[in-house]
């Protein structure tokens, strides 16, 4: 069974940074593609940043690039999202998704598995 586990969410104050983490397991982690998505009250899921199955090419909104950076670690079943310079904005529940189609693709109906979130609030 797939499972995605994100951590590393929680309440910081603008300006700040985190670091969300996703654990992958149940599936061949290195074949996958991974995005990360969010999702803020009243809102549509809105696609963050999405990293290739080697992590070669990386792809991010334009409201996130330059500040969020994501990477993987196949070795290890695991793709981050390091976020600096937080803006109010950024305030939602973030969620890790896996593709099968291995490319750092946008829309979320590419991807296959989904985690359940985590909540990152940030303050003024």
């Amino acid at each position: 069974q797939v499972q995605l586990v994100e951590s590393g969410g929680g309440l910081v104050q603008a300006g700040g940074s985190l670091r969300l983490s996703c654990a992958a397991s149940g599936l061949t982690f290195s074949t996958y593609s991974m995005g990360w998505f969010r999702q803020a009250p009243g809102k549509e899921r809105e696609f963050v940043a999405a990293i290739s199955w080697g992590g070669g090419t990386t792809n991010y909104s334009g409201s996130v690039k330059g500040r969020f950076t994501i990477s993987r670690d196949n070795a290890k079943n695991t793709v981050s999202l390091q976020m600096n310079s937080l803006k109010l904005e950024d305030t939602a529940v973030y969620s890790c998704a896996a593709s099968k189609s291995r490319l750092a693709r946008v829309a979320a109906y590419v991807y296959d598995y989904w985690g359940q979130g985590t909540q990152v609030t940030v303050s003024s």
